[in-house]
């Protein structure tokens, strides 16, 4: 670049150099007066500053059996109350750091990092979930709470009461009593960290039977998506109430909404069969069942078809956690 920019120059001038070789004008005049090097910059003292002397009779003042336990700053004002002033509490600290004599001394509170939960659910009964919403009550601002389990697997809901509190009692107790009904304990429980679902209680009873606990990230919803995706159907039903007049009231609708969700509502995360198919192993049967209604359709319209039909598969596996290869959770 450099011999074709001298080649050049010569005959048409440094204007059209620049163009035609594609150099900065700026460039080129820098590079011939370039800017005389900077002198290395001589370590200034301020005026003001301690002495070595000075310094190291503070160092020896707070390492002293006197003043080994209080701040600088308490050594500081006891010191001026004596009538003696060394230095800045600033000034202090200052030299503290420089020997390496400045830090927290109380025990410091230490949190495990918050991974992605990893969860995959083979087949019904084997990872539930939990959480709990909101249900508006008779008057503004007045709530009551929603406990719901979900089963990932079959997305069949396991157990759900409504109260007028969320309370860490009343979910030991429903989870108990899902555990039991279900008749088989699962291997996992998952759920966000509200109050309730970390409390000592719910603890202790997944412990005994040796559930394994698992938590989502703090503040990131997408950590427990069945819970969530299921709370999105039941408040988009055409007749959920815009408020419930009583627990009775609310109680009443989701144990409808449910028996309607469980044994009615076809599900497209698990080829469009109820979660009551896919839980109580009859989803297969229905498959056989639709594929030969669809090949009996074929037979006789084969016209109206691309290819031949066949029923959506019925998916091996749901999980939580991106990385794995999962179904959505559509519903």
């Amino acid at each position: 670049m450099d011999e074709a920019f001298t080649g050049v120059e010569a005959q048409l001038g440094i204007m059209a150099a620049c163009r035609l070789t594609g150099r900065s004008r700026a460039t080129h005049y820098r590079r011939l007066r370039p800017a005389p090097p900077r002198r290395a910059r001589a370590p200034q003292i301020q005026p003001s500053a301690l002495t070595a002397e000075e310094r190291a009779a503070v160092v020896e003042l707070m390492n002293g059996d006197e003043y080994a336990e209080p701040a600088p700053a308490q050594i500081w004002a006891r010191e001026l109350d004596a009538g003696r002033y060394h230095c800045s509490v600033s000034a202090m600290y200052r030299i503290l750091r420089e020997q390496d004599q400045s830090g927290e001394r109380r025990r410091q509170a230490t949190h495990a990092d918050k991974t992605v939960p990893e969860l995959v659910a083979t087949g019904p009964s084997q990872v539930f979930t939990w959480d709990i919403t909101k249900a508006a009550g008779p008057v503004k601002g007045f709530w009551y709470h929603a406990y719901v389990i979900t089963d990932i697997f079959s997305r069949n809901i396991v157990g759900h009461t409504v109260e007028r509190a969320e309370s860490a009692v009343r979910a030991e107790e429903l989870i108990r009593e899902t555990i039991a009904r279900n008749g088989i304990v699962p291997q996992t429980v998952h759920a966000d960290r509200g109050t309730s679902m970390t409390s000592k209680k719910v603890s202790r009873l997944l412990i005994d039977p040796g559930v394994t606990r698992s938590h989502s990230r703090p503040k990131v919803s997408n950590d427990n998506p069945y819970s969530e995706a299921q709370f999105k159907t039941t408040k988009y039903m055409s007749d959920y109430p815009e408020r419930f007049d009583s627990p009775a009231h609310a109680r009443e609708w989701f144990d409808a909404f449910i028996a309607y969700y469980n044994h009615e509502h076809r599900h497209s995360g698990i080829g469009w069969h109820t979660p009551a198919f896919v839980h109580f192993g009859t989803a297969e049967e229905v498959r056989d069942q639709r594929a030969v209604t669809l090949a009996e359709a074929h037979a006789r319209h084969p016209e109206r078809f691309g290819r031949r039909p066949g029923p959506p598969e019925i998916p091996q596996t749901a999980c939580i956690g991106s990385q794995f290869r999962c179904h959505t959770t559509t519903l």
